[in-house]
């Protein structure tokens, strides 16, 4: 533990000393155009729902949701909770959208785009520092079970990435005049660990010959072959390879891809006999952790589960997957510490003034000036892809993708 201490932890404080002392710079006009549009569809929205209900209903109010979904559409699948209400969980309600049912639908749409606004399109201007104009978020170093970095006031780590909505408040991050923001990123990189920690060779194979992974997997397990693949069929395995990593049950692939749960179980089933490593490695992860009480990264890095013991069995079924989750996002969290730890004096050494202002899971945001970019990328991808040696050889090469652009959305 001295080794993880004195190589990932202390000498990261000063690093994100310095990384929320910069801060970024955040156009306040692009943040109040998006707060009227989303106020719009929010307005939108609540009276399709009002529609639907066919009476007056307070859409913030979960007692009244569940009453009318529950009680007057009498919709299955309702649970109560300790206070004797419907449940009215994102679960429950994705369940019944899945099912077809269209007011649960509206509702989680009206609740996103509510939360997008109030979290974000209102409140960043807020965090705004008057001396600096600029938005600094505060990290947590030691705040999280597998080592990644957490961030708030504002969080900016959970800005929704996988929807249009997210994207557009992602635009709002520019870089100042004359500079680009540069987003370097590990590109699937918990795969390549899977594939490398599970020892995988047909994974690893695929990783070294630049194939595209999702549609490698499609084809080893739907025979269909890679060329001309249909993008449903990448998408289902792009679902199951990244459900693998979470430990997803074949209710959850059944429900993400709407499809039967027999025909998801078999998926899994199919997906095991095409890697047999993958099953090897969540057994062995699970048998260690219960005799240890903990796993621990490539670097070291011990995260413990203790629940692991657990007599409920679905607290049991949690630590589980937790526990073959987080030797993968652990390592991928230790390796993207040892590059930030590294790249400050990689680019002073080539003169280089780029700075690191956020750091998003597998990501990192620079502001570099604009004669600067083209030197500067090769430096980051190289910090980044070489970040686990010498203390961790890996077979396979990480690979970093990067770009420079006005605002982070374009550059990520």
């Amino acid at each position: 533990m001295t080794t993880v201490y004195e190589t990932l932890e202390r000498p990261l404080v000063s690093v994100l000393a310095r990384m929320e002392r910069r801060g970024i710079s955040i156009d306040r006009q692009v943040l109040s155009r998006l707060s009227g549009d989303f106020a719009q569809t929010a307005a939108r929205v609540e009276a399709e729902i009002q529609e639907i209900a066919g009476e007056p209903v307070n859409v913030g109010s979960p007692k009244q949701i569940g009453d009318i979904i529950f009680g007057k559409m009498g919709l299955p699948g309702g649970t109560k909770t300790k206070t004797g209400a419907w449940s009215t969980t994102a679960q429950v309600l994705d369940d019944l959208a899945e099912q077809g049912h269209d007011f649960p639908k509206k509702i989680l749409e009206w609740r996103q785009v509510s939360k997008l606004k109030s979290t974000y399109t209102d409140a960043l201007p807020t965090y705004v520092n008057p001396q600096t104009h600029r938005v600094h978020t505060t990290y947590a170093l030691a705040a999280t079970t597998t080592g990644r970095l957490s961030s708030n006031e504002p969080n900016l780590q959970n800005i929704p990435v996988r929807t249009e909505d997210g994207r557009k408040i992602r635009r709002a991050f520019i870089a100042t005049p004359g500079h680009k923001l540069v987003s370097a990123d590990y590109s699937q990189i918990e795969l390549r660990l899977l594939a490398e920690i599970a020892d995988v060779p047909v994974l690893r194979q695929a990783f070294r010959d630049g194939l595209d992974i999702h549609a490698m997997t499609a084809s080893e397990m739907f025979g269909v072959p890679i060329k001309d693949m249909p993008s449903e069929v990448r998408r289902r395995a792009k679902a199951i390879n990244f459900g693998i990593i979470y430990g997803i049950s074949a209710f959850g692939l059944a429900n993400q891809l709407g499809i039967a749960r027999e025909e998801a179980s078999a998926y899994i089933k199919k997906y095991f006999e095409r890697f047999p490593g993958i099953r090897a490695y969540m057994d062995e992860t699970k048998d260690s952790c219960r005799r240890n009480g903990y796993v621990t990264t490539l670097f070291g890095r011990k995260m413990y589960y203790p629940d692991i013991k657990a007599s409920n069995a679905s607290v049991r079924a949690f630590n589980e997957r937790a526990a073959i989750n987080a030797r993968l996002q652990g390592t991928a969290a230790d390796i993207i510490r040892r590059a930030m730890i590294r790249v400050e004096d990689a680019l002073a050494e080539k003169k280089l003034t780029a700075q690191m202002l956020l750091q998003v899971h597998d990501e990192l945001i620079f502001e570099v000036p604009d004669g600067e970019v083209a030197a500067t990328l090769p430096v980051v991808q190289k910090v980044m892809q070489d970040a686990p040696f010498p203390a961790v050889i890996l077979s396979l090469p990480l690979q970093v993708d990067a770009r420079a652009a006005n605002n982070w959305d374009e550059a990520h």
